[in-house]
């Protein structure tokens, strides 16, 4: 017997909602379908599929065909393994935008660390400051006085959250970032308009 030939929907096996709402080609399952305009859509859970019913004119295309979602690429690899080169050459190529993670994760805590941390922002420039000598007492009191409010007040300043303390730990030691830190963090790259 020759079997019927299926009229997928308008985004194939992939759910109609997750390209919708979240911009990601999710894979739909046969257990989540529906038919809709004698089309099958298939869904990646059962609560978008009960979404997709109430109101299908929202997910479906209407004059033009529906958009593939937006390019985003994760590189990942070890310290020194290029990553920044390829990314950066990759962005180019295909117009893209390029982040730096550890660039980024230095923005976050900028604004209560006052300076860039780890390993490659050493604070030997800061030591030598120090050993210069200075000629007068007068100078010598005020720069004394100056340096511990200048302590006190880094002190009082880098109170720092949770996620900031996993992300300079992260910075310094190269301690691993808690998955609750990396969702808060790279979720928006990747559900949240601009890609």
């Amino acid at each position: 017997t020759k079997q019927k030939k299926r009229h997928m929907g308008d985004t194939n096996h992939f759910c109609p909602v997750s390209l919708k709402e979240h911009f990601v080609l999710h894979p739909g399952l046969q257990e989540h379908a529906a038919k809709y305009k004698e089309k099958i859509y298939y869904f990646s859970t059962s609560e978008y599929r009960d979404k997709f019913l109430k109101s299908p004119e929202e997910y479906v295309a209407h004059n033009q065909p529906i958009q593939a979602p937006p390019l985003r690429v994760c590189l990942l690899g070890t310290h020194g393994s290029g990553k920044t080169t390829c990314a950066r050459q990759i962005a180019d190529k295909l117009g893209i935008f390029h982040i730096q993670f550890e660039e980024y994760l230095q923005e976050l805590i900028l604004p209560k660390t006052k300076k860039k941390i780890g390993p490659h922002f050493d604070e030997e420039h800061e030591e030598d400051d120090n050993k210069i000598p200075i000629l007068s007492e007068e100078l010598k009191d005020s720069s004394q006085t100056v340096t511990k409010t200048e302590t006190e007040k880094s002190k009082e300043e880098e109170e720092l959250t949770d996620e900031e303390k996993a992300i300079k730990a992260n910075l310094m030691d190269d301690k691993e970032l808690p998955p609750a830190v990396l969702d808060n963090i790279v979720l928006d790259w990747w559900k949240k308009e601009p890609f």
